[in-house]
């Protein structure tokens, strides 16, 4: 039995994404992004110019899917620190997309992004619009997960039956798993390999497949946050209000203690509260992603909640790989999709799935101080 999770009420579903609607996917893709997915300035501006040169991409529903079609995940892979000096080529995404298809047998008619945070929430539009395939409006994660087990057609019992892995220099890898455990542990081996960031693609699913395994609304839900946040004259306050989201504490950050080890970014960000939050400390552990808010021994937020570190002016979120010394911070949380707080969600990519030897408790807005 799940336990029980507020959902966020449905936007509207757009037709189609432009190089106009990209500033807004990107800011709401990290918001998404709980510090991870990577920092989406360079994916954005790459995604604008591709749509810019080909044109807009349109977005499907589920409910679109027919016999004929066949959709991909597609995703950056790898440390966000690395992926800021690393840029992907783009022979990449295409070729991908060929090996995909070869293994497959089919021809792939969509991409869809494995998860809607940072720059995996942006990229695969500017992917698509280059292949001319259309993207199906939903995620793997509806949010930003570091490790390749943390997806919801996992969670819904789906097999992966392969996954294609290029490096920036042309190294392509097909792999055919016993399960995600087996893929994860060769991909990231792969992406160390490969000097810490590659491009994957995996997760084929159909019309069939597809239902009650994806995260369904997400492109046009975080683009709807990003206008949300873009508009606002106190965008902080607009973005907790669109997400339901508390927020934690508002301060400067005093302390950052980052590593790149195993293809992962490691460790914790510790924010003073400035202002009516004076006297408080914060530190959130972090693993690519924001995992867990500890306040005076007592956890505030966990995964699979979403835990997003913003600017405390702006409102743009910072990702992990830019956390810096001084910075003026507000911390965000909001309660996850349902599909994480069931049995097998909490398995895959609740605190016990990180290490942590602490219960699970689900995040709500009463919980704000």
């Amino acid at each position: 039995m799940a336990l029980a999770a507020p959902s966020l009420p449905a936007p509207s579903r757009l037709s189609q994404i432009g190089a106009d609607d990209v500033e807004a996917l990107a800011a709401g893709a990290a918001i998404f992004g709980t510090g991870g997915g990577g920092a989406v300035w360079a994916a954005q501006r790459i995604t604008q110019r591709s749509l810019r040169e080909h044109g807009p991409v349109e977005l499907i529903g589920v409910e679109d899917l027919t016999a004929d079609d066949a959709v991909i995940m597609m995703s950056g892979i790898g440390a966000p620190t690395v992926g800021i000096e690393m840029l992907s080529s783009e022979d990449q995404a295409s070729t991908l997309l060929r090996e995909a298809e070869k293994v497959a047998g089919r021809r792939i008619t969509a991409l869809m992004p494995a998860e809607i945070g940072g720059s995996n929430g942006v990229s695969p539009l500017g992917w698509a619009a280059r292949l001319g395939v259309k993207v199906l409006d939903a995620d793997g994660m509806g949010r930003a997960f570091p490790e390749a087990t943390m997806i919801s057609p996992n969670v819904a019992g789906v097999r992966c039956e392969f996954a294609v892995q290029c490096d920036v220099v042309g190294n392509v890898t097909v792999a055919k798993t016993i399960d995600l455990h087996w893929l994860e542990r060769h991909a990231r081996a792969g992406v160390v390999a490969s000097g810490g960031i590659c491009l994957a693609a995996h997760y084929l699913l159909t019309a069939d497949t597809a239902r009650g395994a994806v995260i369904e609304g997400t492109i046009s839900r975080a683009t709807l946050v990003g206008r949300a946040l873009l508009a606002a004259e106190r965008p902080v306050a607009a973005v907790a209000e669109v997400l339901d989201a508390a927020v934690l504490l508002t301060g400067k950050i005093s302390d950052v203690a980052r590593r790149t080890e195993g293809g992962f970014v490691r460790g914790s960000v510790t924010v003073t509260g400035t202002g009516a939050d004076r006297g408080r400390l914060q530190r959130i552990e972090l693993q690519n992603e924001n995992l867990l808010v500890l306040e005076d021994g007592a956890v505030l937020a966990s995964v699979p909640d979403l835990i997003s570190i913003v600017d405390a002016e702006t409102g743009q979120a910072i990702s992990t790989e830019l956390l810096r010394f001084g910075q003026r911070v507000a911390v965000l949380a909001w309660a996850c999709d349902p599909l994480w707080r069931t049995p097998r969600g909490l398995e895959l990519a609740g605190p016990a799935a990180f290490g942590y030897e602490l219960p699970y408790q689900p995040f709500e807005r009463t919980r704000s101080r």
